[in-house]
């Protein structure tokens, strides 16, 4: 149906829908909501690399495919690796990518293809300076394969090998900062993202779109299978992850830091808000809750200091 330019100038967003009804995401998920928005900002000059991951599910099994948009479906580990194939070829046959009349090479790969198994495909991606956006859409643990922890799983969380209860197994490493070793590589932008700030999100995605180089971002993405929560709760999770600065939303911009969100000025909202409403951290102790309150507020204070210094 053809929305009408009335209706298409109070938008906030891209009224065009590319990722169709018919996928198989569950009630809630995160992925599915910045697949959507992906699409959205990019329309279907849209190229992806997928590995093994939720999203290969939700895209549906061939002849189908619920994108609006080429899909490659890739090994757990090659994500970044593709990228760099998919740009080459393009090149080879004389088609622009990146810009707004170009092609969008994009690699979307959960915290487990990308923190842990793709984590050196990633950061020869990054390296070689392709001109690709990859995505590594965060939702802390190996979702699709069982729920196992992964090096992005929080401090306190549950999972199917971090078991809580009498044994009290649960996850006692922090979450790794991977947005920190892509920075590392001194890209020309890498940022933070949530579904719970499409707007915020999809300014993003365009800024990755017109900066030649590689880009990378970061994307809370919750899910309710894996985090125990509500499906009706998955925004306000992910809101609550930024408001406590859990989940801080910045940029990085040839070298400068910007955050987005919290208000560097006020003090974030306590880490139990975010907590209370999923299932996972329902084993945490007082002792726990502590440990990573005073993590999460460690590592604002090092953003910040970074704005400060370098923005």
């Amino acid at each position: 149906m053809e929305i009408p330019e009335q209706i298409k100038k109070k938008l906030t967003l891209p009224a065009e829908e590319h990722f169709y009804a018919g996928h198989t995401a569950c009630q809630g998920c995160g992925a599915a909501l910045g697949l959507r928005y992906v699409l959205k900002a990019y329309g279907r000059k849209t190229i992806f690399a997928i590995p093994a991951c939720c999203s290969t599910i939700i895209a549906g099994a061939w002849p189908y495919n619920t994108l609006g948009a080429n899909l490659f479906q890739t090994a757990f580990e090659t994500t970044g690796a593709v990228l760099g194939g998919i740009e080459a070829a393009l090149k080879a046959r004389g088609i622009k990518v990146k810009g707004e009349d170009g092609v969008m090479i994009v690699g979307w790969a959960g915290d487990g293809g990308t923190a842990d198994i793709g984590l050196q495909a990633l950061s020869g991606f990054l390296e070689r300076g392709h001109d690709a956006l990859y995505i590594m859409y965060d939702n802390e643990a190996y979702m699709n394969t069982g729920i196992q922890r992964s090096s992005s799983t929080p401090y306190g969380a549950w999972t199917t090998n971090t078991p809580g209860g009498k044994r009290h197994f649960l996850e006692k490493r922090h979450k790794k900062k991977v947005i920190d070793i892509v920075i590392a590589h001194e890209i020309p932008y890498a940022a933070t993202a949530s579904v719970a700030y499409p707007e915020d999100f999809i300014r993003k995605l365009k800024t990755a779109q017109k900066t030649p180089g590689p880009s990378f971002i970061q994307l809370f993405a919750p899910c309710p299978t894996g985090w125990r929560s509500p499906t009706d709760k998955s925004i306000e999770i992910a809101r609550l992850a930024v408001q406590t600065a859990y989940f801080p939303l910045f940029e990085y911009k040839e070298g400068k830091y910007r955050i987005n969100m919290p208000n560097p000025k006020k003090e974030p909202k306590p880490i139990e808000e975010f907590l209370k409403l999923q299932g996972r951290f329902k084993y945490m102790t007082k002792e726990d809750i502590q440990v990573l309150q005073e993590w999460v507020l460690r590592e604002w204070e090092k953003l910040k200091k970074l704005a400060e210094v370098f923005g």
